[in-house]
């Protein structure tokens, strides 16, 4: 189902995979993965726009998606199309090679973003930790030796080891002993706090234009100009993580346009795939400065995951798409606002459609379960933190599927 950008409509009941078992329950056993989240006992099958069905037949209406990473929503024809015309052309010739796909991919990010070069990853994370190899390269070559990065409290950067070090995720402090060095911690929307990390041996100054692990906190436009002032006047580097924000996810292509800003470095991921591996490291002309062998990787570049991404751009970038994210930031704004005024919520924040309700109280955990109980239908919502809701709805969710969530929500904050 391909969801019509300017009209409203009810999903068409999808096909069906049920599981063996005479009740239909779940007959799976997943003891061969690895233990790494816990998950609650239903097993996703099939997917069409906002909408998921699990091994019984039961359909959620998903306002996760995948953690912002289904930009066009579940299965949309754009990335099936570009995965069938690519996988019958070309898949891995490897990346000693140049591929017309990836470079038809660079190219479009580059015109699109004003940063000239580009490198393409698999995963935000993996794109967070070449744009930190890529400063202390700089700062190597440039700067002296010079290596610290400055990134924030309550930021996140991925799961590597270095992106851990950055992160200023709280209780990761104490895990995977010893520490990546060179990550001091700054406050959001503190310039001050900036100015007491940066020492001699600073190179750059990382941050995510809207926190979202921490609960969708932005940084606002003019602590944005202000850190681009102040890494001009001190000659460092400027590294947005846009691995969340970008791709259309707040209204703009990328976030960093709202405040008039132009990053040095930027990281890009979840939404440029919208739902396959991919991600991208943007960097102006005079900042890559890799040598060969600096940086790499088996399937950096990949056709058939950059195949996937220029049909996504090629569909978000579209001025009328973006328009539409604004007008659906702007529905659901009203009715997570209206919410939080009829439940006396703490309010909602957030842009685009990347938003959060702060609930007020440590009930954000029983919010999500109860949501997913829902009869008929449930409700997948995020958690990010104990007292806030985030909404990353595909980013052409119909605004009638804005209004049933609001509905279901409605219900279950009347329970909880």
């Amino acid at each position: 189902m391909k969801i019509d950008q300017n009209q409203a409509l009810t999903p068409a009941p999808l096909p069906l995979m049920r599981a063996r078992g005479d009740d239909g329950a779940a007959r799976f056993d997943t003891s061969a993965l690895m233990e790494v989240a816990a998950r609650p006992p239903l097993v996703f099958v099939e997917g069409r726009g906002s909408w998921l069905v699990d091994h019984a037949g039961r359909r959620y209406l998903d306002f996760v998606q995948g953690w912002a990473v289904n930009a066009l929503g579940h299965c949309p024809r754009e990335i099936g199309d570009a995965l069938a015309a690519q996988s019958q052309r070309l898949v891995s010739p490897s990346p000693a090679f140049f591929n017309d796909a990836a470079i038809r991919l660079a190219q479009r990010l580059a015109e699109l973003s004003g940063l000239q070069r580009v490198f393409l990853a698999s995963s935000g994370a993996e794109a967070n930790e070449g744009a930190i190899k890529l400063a202390r390269k700089f700062g190597s070559v440039h700067r002296g030796g010079a290596f610290e990065i400055v990134t924030l409290a309550d930021g996140f950067h991925g799961r590597t080891l270095a992106t851990m070090a950055a992160s200023g995720k709280a209780g990761w402090d104490q895990l995977f002993e010893p520490k990546v060095p060179g990550f001091p911690k700054a406050r959001l929307n503190d310039l001050d706090s900036v100015r007491a990390c940066i020492g001699p041996t600073t190179v750059a100054v990382m941050l995510e234009p809207i926190q979202g692990e921490a609960g969708v906190v932005p940084a606002s436009a003019e602590f944005l100009r202000a850190l681009r002032a102040l890494c001009d006047e001190r000659g460092l580097l400027l590294i947005l993580d846009e691995v969340q924000t970008g791709v259309g996810r707040t209204g703009t292509l990328f976030a960093f346009e709202q405040a008039g800003v132009v990053p040095d470095i930027m990281t890009l991921g979840k939404g440029l795939g919208g739902g396959v591996p991919l991600a991208a490291l943007l960097a102006k002309e005079e900042v890559a400065c890799f040598a060969h062998g600096d940086q790499g990787g088996t399937y950096c570049g990949n056709p058939l995951m950059a195949a996937v991404g220029t049909a996504v751009l090629d569909t978000v970038a579209q001025p009328e798409f973006l328009a539409g994210v604004v007008e659906r930031g702007a529905h659901l704004h009203r009715h997570l606002q209206r919410l939080s005024e009829e439940h006396r919520l703490a309010g909602e924040r957030g842009a685009g459609l990347l938003r959060a309700l702060d609930l007020g109280r440590p009930v954000a955990p029983a919010v999500v379960a109860a949501a997913r109980e829902l009869q008929p239908e449930g409700l997948l919502l995020n958690a990010p933190r104990p007292q806030l809701l985030r909404f990353m709805p595909a980013l052409n969710v119909a605004f009638d599927e804005i209004d049933r969530m609001a509905a279901q929500l409605d219900r279950v904050l009347h329970d909880i």
